[in-house]
C-alpha cells in the first residue's frame, strides 16, 4: 500500500466505517473505529506523537525493570536478525511506551522524528491503529502496515507488534519491531512476525525463570508445544507456585489453584513421564515426612508446611491413605 494523503486516507477510513458492518468483519476496522469514536481522534492529525517527560519515562522503566532485564540478550539478538533490513526494536510497557530500544545509529534520526524513541505513546487510544497500541488493546500479535494506521502521519511505518505477559501472566507490555522503508514485503512482514513472536514468548521465559530462580521450572504440553512458552514453577513439594500465561490457559491454572497448594501432578495428566516422575516425587516427599514424625499426620503436615486437611487429601490421592503411617 503506498502512504497516503491526510484526505485521503481519511476518505478511506470514511468509507470503510460507513460500511455498517465493517467493522464486524475486520478487526482493523473495529480498531479504526475505536481511534474515531471512542478515542474521538482525528486521522488528519497533524501533531507529533506524545512523549513523557524524563521523570514519567525513569518511573515507567523502573516498573518494567525485571522485565527489561530479563529482555537484554533477547533484544539484541532480535535486532541482529531485523536490524539490517532497515528495522527497530521496541519493547514497550502496558501504556504504549517504549522503555528499552535496539536501532542502528545511521537510523536514529530517522526513527526519532517517527516518535519510534523511548518515552513515545503508542497507546491505541493516543495514536489511534498502530502495532504497539493495537496488539495491546486487543491482546494478540498484530502488524499495522502502511495506510492500515489510523493516523495520515504513521501511514509511512511498518509495526510488528506481540504482547508480553509478565510471571503472573498479566499483561506487562508489548514488544515491537518497526521500520518506515517502503520496500517491505509480506514474506518479509511474515519472517519479522515470526522473529517477533519467538523473541517475545523468550522474554517470558527468561522473566518467569528469574522470578522463580528457587523452583524447578517444568515445560507443560506437548514437545510439539514448546515453543508456547508454557512452563510451571514447582517447589520441593511438588506444588505449583507460578504459571506462565501460556500454561495458565492451557492448563486451566488460576491464582485461586496456585494458592489452594495445587500439586503439579494434578495439572500434567497428559504429560506421560513428567506426570509419573512428579507423583513418585510427591509420594516420596510425604513417606519421608510421615516416617521423620513417627506416622504422626499433623506433625507431617507441618513439616511439609500445608493443612492436616490438605495432608489428608494427599495421602488418598496419592493412593497412600491406607498405608500403615
Amino acid at each position: 500500500m503506498g502512504e497516503r494523503t491526510g484526505n485521503d486516507h481519511r476518505d478511506l477510513i470514511k468509507q470503510v466505517l460507513d460500511d455498517g458492518a465493517g467493522p464486524a468483519r475486520s478487526a482493523l476496522a473495529a480498531s479504526w473505529r475505536r481511534s474515531m469514536t471512542l478515542y474521538g481522534l482525528d486521522p488528519e492529525s497533524r501533531g507529533q506523537v506524545a512523549t513523557l517527560t524524563e521523570t514519567q519515562l525513569r518511573a515507567a522503566r523502573e516498573a518494567m525493570e525485571p522485565m527489561t532485564r530479563a529482555a537484554q540478550g533477547v533484544l539484541d539478538r532480535l535486532f541482529l536478525a531485523v536490524g539490517d533490513a532497515g528495522c527497530c526494536v521496541l519493547l514497550c510497557d502496558a501504556e504504549g511506551v517504549p522503555v528499552e530500544r535496539r536501532g542502528a545509529a545511521t537510523d536514529d534520526e530517522t526513527f526519532h522524528r517517527w516518535g519510534l524513541w523511548p518515552g513515545a505513546v503508542w497507546s491505541e487510544a493516543v495514536e489511534g491503529t498502530n502495532g504497539i497500541g493495537t496488539a495491546l488493546a486487543e491482546k494478540r500479535p498484530v502488524t499495522i502496515h502502511r495506510d492500515q494506521h489510523f493516523h495520515a502521519r504513521n501511514t509511512g511505518l511498518s509495526c510488528t507488534s506481540h504482547p508480553i505477559h509478565d510471571p503472573l501472566g498479566r499483561l506487562a507490555g508489548a514488544l515491537d519491531v518497526s521500520s518506515c522503508r517502503a520496500d517491505q514485503t509480506e514474506a518479509m512482514l511474515g519472517l519479522i512476525a515470526a522473529a517477533v513472536a519467538d523473541a517475545a514468548r523468550a522474554i517470558e521465559a527468561q522473566a518467569f525463570r528469574q522470578a522463580f530462580a528457587e523452583a524447578r521450572i517444568v515445560l507443560a504440553g506437548d514437545a510439539a508445544e514448546r515453543n508456547t512458552a508454557a512452563l510451571l514453577a514447582v517447589d520441593r513439594h511438588d506444588l505449583v507456585v507460578g504459571a506462565t500465561r501460556a500454561a495458565r490457559l492451557a492448563l486451566s491454572i488460576t491464582d485461586e489453584r496456585i494458592a489452594g497448594q495445587l500439586a503439579a501432578s494434578e495439572v500434567l495428566g497428559g504429560a506421560g513421564g513428567i506426570e509419573a516422575d512428579l507423583l513418585e516425587a510427591e509420594r516420596g516427599a510425604v513417606r519421608r515426612a510421615l516416617a521423620r514424625n513417627g506416622g504422626n499426620v499433623s506433625a507431617a503436615a507441618r513439616a511439609l508446611g500445608v493443612s492436616r486437611a490438605t495432608l489428608h487429601r494427599k495421602l488418598h490421592r496419592l493412593g497412600l491413605a491406607g498405608a500403615p503411617h
